[in-house]
């Protein structure tokens, strides 16, 4: 139970973090001129960070591997690059609030649909009415934030 507590807190430390990296990322396209460019520098200080601690904890010798893997499973990347230019490109037109609501809305909606189908391992969850009603309550949530 404490195991889970702490995963719920670093999931919502997460969550903020994507809000205040949204509006950041949305400056730099400002700056800069240009979402894709912006994207491209999130992505680059990410990838730089991401790539230096796995080299220095040892977990590096997974790029070996990485190669030999399903071509699906290097979407991800592809998936994260579609996120991070769309909140560039809205952010400046909607507002952090309604931004971050749509976002938790395709989130809700994708997650749903992953857990039912057991998408990529994950242990199937069926769809049920408190789910149902949680993304409706996002959905509201949604329409509420543009007031």
């Amino acid at each position: 139970m404490q195991s889970t507590i702490v995963a719920v807190i670093f999931v919502i430390l997460a969550g903020a973090c994507i809000s205040v990296q949204a509006p950041i990322n949305a400056a730099m396209g400002r700056a800069v001129q240009s979402p894709l460019v912006a994207a491209a520098i999130s992505f680059g200080v990410g990838f730089t960070l991401l790539t230096l601690a796995a080299v220095t904890t040892g977990d590096g010798r997974g790029f070996a591997t990485a190669f030999r893997q399903d071509w699906k499973l290097w979407t991800g990347g592809l998936l994260g690059a579609f996120y991070v230019w769309t909140i560039v490109w809205t952010m400046p037109r909607m507002g952090v609030v309604t931004a971050i609501c749509a976002l938790a809305l395709g989130q809700m909606l994708a997650a749903i649909i992953l857990d039912k189908i057991g998408a990529f391992g994950l242990p199937v969850r069926e769809v049920s009415i408190p789910r149902i009603c949680a993304a409706l309550m996002v959905a509201g949530g949604l329409v509420l934030s543009r007031f």
